[in-house]
């Protein structure tokens, strides 16, 4: 219950500064449009043949993307103090973070139906029809919160905003470029497309896919499912402890 309390203090800061919500609206409305019409016809032959192909990953390049700001956004509440003072209450640890993170989903939320209803508005049309899109955004919804532990953890290590924010900007981009969100590996050198087909973010991508589009997205669903488990499992521990130890 109280976890739900400092969700509600993480939504009612986006409806006071709507400004914080600017990263979730505009990312994916300026990646998905230059893509498509800049460079649809030429990766993809035509605007409507790759609008299948980008939406689902751009929706998990958004969804990475803002974790890391996420991260960022704890940053500063560590380094005004606010959660110095959370520290004094008589409450567990894990409501405040946990509490964050509800916040955060929000986000992921609000991110995943901008991408969606802006696909959807250029032709987007997923054979899996609405159980595949909700599967595939869940999917990335839950991926988002695991490594959003990565990045809390890293927050409260760091206690710097700026610091934070670089270094999720230095892994997750390159994760992202470098990945099958934008093309298929097949057009790659083969030092490149060696590297996508081991990247993480092509196994996520490749999964949602497959569940847009209504097929059996295979056993990378399953190594999908325990990764985010792992990274829970390893990275909340930590963050709950350096939350409990900082000064």
């Amino acid at each position: 219950m109280t976890a739900l309390v400092f969700g509600g203090r993480a939504i009612k800061k986006f409806r006071r500064t709507p400004i914080q919500l600017l990263d979730v609206a505009v990312h994916p409305v300026v990646f998905t449009l230059i893509f498509s019409f800049l460079f649809g016809g030429a990766i993809g032959g035509s605007i409507d043949a790759y609008i299948g192909y980008l939406v689902p990953g751009i929706l998990v390049m958004t969804l990475l993307v803002t974790t890391g700001t996420t991260g960022a956004a704890l940053s500063v509440d560590i380094t005004t103090g606010v959660y110095d003072r959370f520290r004094t209450l008589s409450i567990r640890p894990g409501a405040v973070l946990v509490g964050a993170l509800i916040g955060d989903v929000v986000r992921y939320a609000l991110a995943s139906g901008v991408v969606v209803a802006l696909g959807l508005a250029l032709g987007f049309r997923p054979a899996g029809g609405v159980p595949g899109v909700l599967a595939a955004v869940l999917l990335v919804l839950l991926f988002a919160v695991s490594l959003s532990w990565l990045w809390t953890l890293l927050a409260l290590v760091t206690r710097s905003p700026s610091a934070v924010l670089a270094l999720t900007q230095a892994v997750l981009y390159p994760l992202s470029f470098f990945s099958n969100i934008f093309t298929t590996p097949t057009t790659l050198p083969g030092w490149l497309q060696a590297f996508v087909d081991v990247n993480p973010v092509s196994r996520l991508v490749t999964v949602v896919r497959a569940l847009m589009a209504g097929t059996a997205p295979g056993a990378s669903l399953g190594w999908l499912l325990l990764a985010c488990a792992l990274l829970t499992a390893v990275f909340a521990p930590l963050a709950l402890r350096r939350f409990r130890s900082a000064g």
